[in-house]
């Protein structure tokens, strides 16, 4: 069958190739199918009843707009390999089936969207759709970002709308409020996203994904090994079946002798001294020009004198006398360009008559070619100085600016000396070379690239060189005066062995066609052939493709001179059909059937073997058709049963003359195969080549290998040289090879060939897709498995969904053929992958790519749940061991139970003012008469400068001011509630003590954010309906804000309660402060949003109050002579707490610092703690995080060294790696290493821990990720692997207890085991407050008990938070040991999946580490499939390199295959005012299609 593929996207003759194709194929191409077409064929009928719908990726327009391939670049059939090669396979142009693909109904249903926008961009665009493709999309996305942004409400929220993100957002999808509906659990909202039309688009596409994964999958492997006694990872067991070799072990195969032939000369240099001397007359090697016109012939009398003057001015005129540069032995690199082989040759015997060793190596374009790096470390291995060249090629060598050859990346520095005769110095009559009989020392070097991309120099003996040149004359037969025709690199491999050095052993007539020839006129060697009558031809199966599309040409031409057409890599499993398409093309044009004689090589053992030129008439040899399924578990079994899976192989003749052959297994010692098994194919000889230079330890293993039999024996005493080739020996010893070692793919114990994936994907019609044919396939080790990827070029013209059908047609032919899941198919842009020498793709610097994440795919599919089959099993949750047992068991282990308590605080004397005083309100009255004038509190704005104080007498007074509106104008009752509207300041404090003073119950709510109302003023809405308020306190813009028109656009504004607003109050006495009746009245009411998307209001007591003021009081050892700076959201939790209360409790003076004005002067928290010289101060990890990323080690003169403590308020487990940066940062000016610490609190207890300023510093332990996730803790050394690092989160309060209790027994748990913390504390909330009461959950968090081994029966609150206690070798204060209380995150944010609890954090820390384009993510859960959402910062063609490696890295550390990875803008995941990501809010914004996505890409 005539194969060619070749033509793909404007290769030889674009024009009206559609039209001719057709008509061009008919007279040529035989009633049989060609056999790979036919199983691919056959694989995609067989998935045609599965009408399968794979979820189609979703992009938006602007990205990737593809460049045009430039036009101009020349036809470039090469793909993969070095030799450029695997597209020579079946490639599929038969119209028979262009015909069936375009019927079968294709395994992608075409209903992919269930609309047409199947287009690239599938219309993710929430925002229009032309936006795309005008402008930048910044500047759109500038004015379009916060109206459209059309999330639920926001709570407690502002920054101003120029910030990064758009404004902070807290908030519940669809106002799920704790306790509000009796029925609703969280599990019933899941269903039904929460809100969200199902029909969204995403969910649609979801569930094509969910349905597509529940395919079956391959059989589970059985059999499993401990990885660390965690996790159990499945092995691959060998299947029962498989087929087992059952032949005997195999017996070198010798080659016949060497004949001894009187004139061989004793060593190569003499052969061109006897010919350049004797026959000076005869012509050596024509070189062509561009149109293919000979242009110079070289004599062999020119030969020989023009390489007596190199060597002569290699050793005498380039140094002193004293002196000299080289010496016999040096080596030296060659660097000629591929048209220029009367250089190359004149330069190379002239380093060989020197006795310098040349090292022929490829002219470098730029100064990061690809591979050049490692070009480089083998020039400098070698210890190479000079390099020999032409002077046009210098000329041509990129330069810098004052035209100095720049430096190359990786190369040493290098001499270069021009060769040109011109500048070379004729040798002295007395002067002759040393021309010795050939031994072992090097006579060259050649270069080799291995798999990982290393390169390598083979060193060549002058006997080996001998030696080889002899089998290759008795091989093929050569004799004196003979033309030759090479289309091959001459520098190295079979177009140096033939067409520079036997060439010269036989006296030869070599007419070189260079590889820029045969681009422009491809059929320019057939021609040469032609006109020279020549008598053998050396060619690569892509120079007979190339002859056979241009064949129309020329019909005069004749092939019948050829008694020899060597095909030098008829190793390739496509050869055969190359070989038979071209006969049965060029029969008719005298081309002899016996003249085909394919050969294989390999650089280190030379010509392996080589079909010798067989007799007319004769049978030609038989094929080898081998199942596929066979050979990937290394045997040799004829194709009988199923032939689509059948690989058709041809010989490549016998043992080369004076070798010996055999097959040892490709792995392990080099045990002799069976003679049914495939192995690699090791040669003996004396033509191999003897070393790598420089790597002894290599060299032993390749070059000085003794096969061993069965029991490890070594057989006979004759070193042999691996090859690098996968193959067996036939009947009649004749040599097969299947593959090569670098193209060897081991996935879960079987072996594929790179080479036959690439041709099953250029046998689905690739035409449409792929640029050029040019594929790549290497695998990736990810958990403990190779994975395969495929990597192709695409057409600039191809369209979306053909490229999408594309890849899932090859997914499914790779699946059938080859028995094999693809990990990762990718499609980039033509022209992007990087190149070999001769135009191929290279491997190594594309795989490099892929892991690094700079490949820029246009396109890709992931597959890992068909590829990753050894995932542990998931976790069965065992019958749970009761509380009592575990309590007992622990007792026996001599393990203390898991619980700690801050100091006493009966024994603490405090203050007697203030203890006689119960009440807030009692004390702030006290304050007023005792020191009226003690300034309290200090408002900052933005430029540091004070903008309102407030003195204990000012805000006395104004608190009566306003209990008294609250009075008369609000005509409240003691007990209503009132919401507190302000802006961070004074003004809030002073409305909190007025309510309190009326009698009324404060709730204090983020102002919404005029620029995003209907994203902020739902949440409010929300709040006050919740908290039943009675009236709203707030300043005069907000009251207009909340009464506005667009305020109605997003609220029902008439439905307010009374609104005032407190900027001018009348100067009006309070009758009487009201005083509540107990102090377990309630004082206010704290609002706040979870990131898990729930409102809860919780009620705080007087008691509680005063008890939470005196425990902060305490520990920070708090007086009025005191300053502290806080930098804070005022609104809920412990911020609120020190914004409004513990000055007026403590009597120290607060300096207050509104976050925001943070945005506008980064410097304004840390310059007013320097200029103050403050000794505590409170922030969030969001004023944390803009100072370390915003500041760098700017510092403006501050200084931090009055810093004593520095704390975090959060609820949640501490950042260790924030606070490290951010102390390390600031250390240079002056702040202590022991200063940063945080807090930690929750719904139920807003302050469990304060680091304070006595008691030890806060401790760290690393625990094993993996123990985690089963619940338990393993401590670990710092550095093991899977380790986190987890921080003390501060100390705990005075009054507060803790106990750490299994979450479903509620039993006690013993010392560093991992439960949830429980509470117990004078200051916890008393309860929920909600419209229904709902007294269980009630119960549940606020009042319960343990289950056993508690005789108080104390009542504990559950924080909802795990963690575990444990005890050091730390002193507290109180003189024991002290017990550190590690919080590992919030049990409602927890995912579960198979089975195990994983914190999202840990994911996304991981997933964040992957690629510096990756500004942010977050993860959920959505019907059990991980869904993870990257920011993008990076330019938005980065956004696909990122599926790969985010995929790769959750799967590696945390066992988990993504199934959805979403592509967005900086900005799109939502973060609270406390630094927290609302996940759930992301969720529920991604299913409702409202992200504007990059890019999403759901994994298979």
């Amino acid at each position: 069958v005539v194969d060619f593929l070749f033509l793909v996207s404007g290769d030889i003759t674009q024009k009206g190739y559609e039209k001719k194709r057709a008509k061009l194929l008919a007279p040529y191409v035989p009633q049989t199918q060609d056999i790979h077409t036919e199983a691919v064929q056959a694989a995609l009928a067989k998935h045609k009843e599965q009408k399968m719908a794979l979820p189609m990726p979703t992009k938006r327009r602007s990205t990737f707009v593809q460049s045009p391939a430039d036009a101009c670049t020349p036809p470039d059939t090469s793909s993969a390999s070095e030799d450029e090669g695997s597209l020579r396979r079946q490639a599929a142009l038969s119209a028979a089936l262009h015909q069936s693909l375009q019927n079968a109904e294709s395994w992608i249903n075409r209903s992919i969207q269930g609309s047409s926008t199947s287009s690239s961009a599938s219309s993710t665009l929430s925002h229009g759709e032309g936006k795309g493709t005008s402008g930048s999309l910044a500047d759109v996305f500038a004015n379009t970002r916060i109206e459209n942004f059309s999330v639920p409400p926001d709570v407690t929220a502002t920054t101003s709308s120029s910030s990064a993100r758009p404004a902070a957002i807290d908030l519940p999808p669809s106002g799920i409020v704790k306790g509000m509906h009796k029925g609703s659990n969280r599990s019933s909202l899941m269903d039904t996203a929460d809100g969200v039309p199902v029909s969204s688009r995403v969910s649609t596409k979801i569930q094509q994904l969910l349905n597509t994964l529940k395919r079956p999958k391959r059989p589970p492997l059985k059999e499993f090994f401990v990885d660390d006694f965690e996790e159990i990872v499945e092995v691959p067991q060998p299947d029962p079946n498989q087929p087992k070799p059952e032949g005997r072990q195999m017996t070198p195969v010798k080659g016949e002798p060497l004949g001894v032939v009187c004139n061989w000369p004793p060593a190569l240099e003499a052969a061109l001294q006897r010919w350049g001397t004797t026959q000076a007359k005869c012509p050596c090697l024509t070189a062509l020009d561009v149109t293919g016109k000979p242009v110079y012939t070289l004599t062999y009398g020119k030969l020989w004198s023009r390489s007596l003057k190199l060597a002569y001015t290699l050793l005498n005129k380039l140094g002193t006398k004293n002196e000299p540069v080289l010496k016999p032995g040096d080596r030296v690199a060659l660097v000629y360009p591929n048209n220029d082989p009367v250089m190359f040759m004149v330069a190379f015997y002239g380093c060989l008559l020197a006795e310098v060793i040349p090292v022929p190596i490829e002219v470098p374009l730029t100064r990061k070619d690809a591979g050049g790096q490692q070009i480089g470390f083998l020039l400098g291995s070698c210890g190479i100085a000079l390099a020999l060249t032409t002077e046009v090629c210098l000329k041509g060598l990129p330069k810098t600016q004052n035209g100095e050859i720049v430096q190359f990346k990786g190369w040493p520095r290098l001499k270069w000396v021009v060769t040109d005769s011109k500048y070379l110095s004729k040798s002295p009559k007395d002067w002759q070379p040393n021309i010795s009989a050939a031994g072992t020392e090097p006579a060259y070097i050649e270069y080799k690239t291995s798999k990982e991309g290393s390169v390598m120099g083979v060193t060549v003996s002058r006997i080996a060189m001998l030696s080889h040149c002899q089998a290759l004359s008795q091989a093929c037969n050569y004799s004196e005066g003979e033309t030759i025709v090479n289309v091959l690199d001459f520098k190295k491999d079979a177009g140096l062995w033939h067409g520079i050095l036997t060439n010269v052993m036989n006296k030869l007539h070599t007419i070189s066609v260079p590889y820029s020839v045969m681009k422009t006129c491809p059929l320019s060697w057939v021609q040469r052939v032609h006109t020279h009558k020549a008598k053998v031809a050396l060619v690569k199966c892509r120079d007979l493709h190339w002859a056979m599309m241009a064949h129309r040409d020329q019909r005069d031409v004749s092939l019948s001179s050829l008694r020899m057409l060597i095909v030098t890599d008829g190793a390739n499993p496509w050869s055969v059909s190359s070989c038979d398409a071209f006969l049965s093309l060029f029969q008719s044009h005298g081309l002899k059937p016996e003249a085909i004689c394919p050969c294989a090589t390999s650089p280190e053992a030379m010509t392996i073997a080589i079909r010798r030129p067989g007799v007319p008439g004769a049978p030609l040899p038989g094929r080898a058709i081998l199942s596929m399924n066979g050979l990937s578990f290394g045997v040799i079994r004829v194709n009988t049963e199923d032939k689509n899976s059948a690989l058709t192989v041809q010989d490549v003749g016998h043992v080369m003359p004076g070798g010996m052959m055999c097959i040892v297994k490709p792995d392990g010692p080099p045990q002799l195969c069976k003679t049914d098994e495939i192995g690699e194919i090791c040669v003996s000889s004396r033509a191999g080549g003897m070393m790598y230079f420089g790597l002894a330890g290599l060299t032993k293993n390749t070059f000085e290998v003794i096969p061993v039999n069965s029991a490890g024996s070594p057989v006979g005493d004759v070193p042999f040289v691996r090859s690098g080739l996968l193959g067996f020996v036939g009947p009649g010893s004749l040599v097969f090879v299947v593959g090569k070692m670098d193209g060897l793919l081991t996935v879960s114990g079987r072996r594929h060939n790179a080479d036959d994936i690439v041709a099953t994907g250029l046998a689905v019609e690739s035409i449409k897709t792929v640029y050029r044919g040019r594929i790549a396939v290497f695998s990736v080790s990810v958990f403990y498995d190779e994975r395969i990827v495929v990597v192709a070029e695409q057409r600039p013209d191809a369209s979306e969904e053909d490229s999408f059908q594309w890849m899932s047609r090859v997914l499914q032919a790779i699946d059938s053929i080859h028995q094999v899941g693809v990990y990762c198919l990718a499609l980039v842009p033509a022209n992007t992958l990087p190149k070999t020498p001769l135009g191929g793709i290279h491997i190594s610097q594309t795989k490099q790519h892929f892991l690094e994440g700079s490949l820029h795919p246009c396109n890709i599919l992931m597959c890992p749940h068909t590829c990753v089959t050894n995932l542990p099993k998931p976790r069965q949750k065992q019958p749970g061991v009761g509380p009592a047992s575990v309590m007992v068991g622990n007792l026996v282990a001599g393990k203390r139970i898991a619980q700690a308590s801050g100091r006493d605080l009966g024994q603490l004397e405090d203050n007697d003012l203030v203890k006689k005083h119960q009440f807030l309100t009692e004390v702030l009255q006290w304050r007023a008469q005792a020191t009226p004038d003690h300034p309290l509190f200090l408002l900052l704005n933005a430029k540091g400068t004070t903008v309102c104080t407030a003195t204990c007498l000012q805000l006395h007074k104004k608190a009566e001011r306003i209990a008294s509106v609250l009075c008369d104008k609000g005509h409240l009752n003691a007990g209503d509630n009132v919401v507190l509207l302000y802006p961070p300041g004074i003004e809030l404090i002073t409305a909190f003590y007025g309510c309190l003073y009326a009698g009324c119950i404060p709730v204090t709510v983020r102002p919404p954010h005029a620029q995003s109302l209907t994203a902020t003023l739902p949440t409010v809405r929300m709040i006050v309906e919740v908290s039943k308020a009675a009236c709203i306190l707030t300043t005069q813009t907000l009251m207009r804000l909340l009464k506005s028109r667009e305020a109605a656009a997003a609220v029902d504004v008439k439905t307010w309660p009374t609104i005032i607003d407190t900027d001018d109050l009348p100067r009006k006495r309070l009758s009487q402060i009201y005083k509540p009746p107990t102090s377990e009245m309630l004082a206010y009411l704290d609002f706040s949003v979870s990131t898990t998307g729930m409102l809860t209001g919780v009620k705080m007591s007087h008691a509680a109050v005063s008890g939470l003021c005196r425990a902060i009081k305490l520990q920070c050892e708090l007086y009025s002579s005191r300053q502290i700076a806080i930098c804070l959201d005022p609104y809920c939790g412990l911020g609120f707490v020190l914004w409004c209360l513990c000055s007026v409790y403590s009597g120290h003076q607060s300096i207050l610092i509104p976050p925001m004005e943070l945005e506008s002067n980064l410097f304004l928290w840390l310059s007013t703690v320097s200029q103050y010289k403050i000794r505590d101060t409170f922030c969030s990890y969001s004023v944390m995080e803009l100072c370390t990323k915003g500041l760098g080690n700017q510092s403006r003169g501050i200084n931090l060294s009055c810093v004593r403590t520095c704390v975090v308020v959060a609820e949640e487990r501490p950042r260790v790696s924030l606070t490290h940066s951010f102390s390390k940062l600031f250390k240079d000016i002056g702040l202590s290493s022991r200063a940063v610490s945080t807090t930690f609190g929750s719904r139920v207890n807003v302050a469990i821990c304060l680091q304070g300023t006595s008691g030890p510093d806060p401790t760290t332990v690393y625990v094993d990720l993996k123990s985690l996730r089963h619940d338990r803790v393993r401590l670990v050394e710092r550095g093991a692997p899977q380790s986190l690092l987890l921080s003390e989160s501060g100390k705990i309060l005075p009054g507060v207890k803790v106990v750490i209790v299994n979450p479903e027994t509620k039993g006690p748990l013993g010392d560093s085991h991992l439960g949830e913390i429980w509470v117990n504390s004078p200051h916890t909330a008393s309860g929920y407050y909600t419209i229904y009461d709902n007294e269980t959950l009630q119960a549940d968090h606020f009042n319960t008990r343990l289950s056993f081994g508690d005789a108080a029966q104390t009542l504990w609150a559950r924080t909802g938070y795990l963690g575990f206690v444990r005890r050091t070798e730390l002193t507290a204060a109180s003189g024991e040991r002290h017990d550190a209380l590690y919080v590992v995150g919030a049990l409602d944010e927890t995912l579960e999946l198979r089975g195990l609890r994983y914190h999202p954090i840990d994911i996304e820390t991981s997933v964040s580490r992957t690629h510096r384009s990756i500004a942010e993510c977050a993860v959920f859960t959505w019907t059990n499939l991980l869904v993870v959402v990257v920011e993008l910062c990076g330019c938005e063609q980065e956004a696909l390199d990122l599926v790969p490696l985010v995929t790769n890295v959750v799967l590696e550390e945390h066992y988990l295959i993504v199934g959805v990875v979403v592509v967005v803008d900086p900005g799109v995941i939502p973060i609270n005012s406390r630094g927290e990501k609302q996940r759930m809010h992301l969720r529920d914004s991604f299913l409702a299609d409202q992200l504007d996505p990059i890019y999403v890409a759901y994994n298979m």
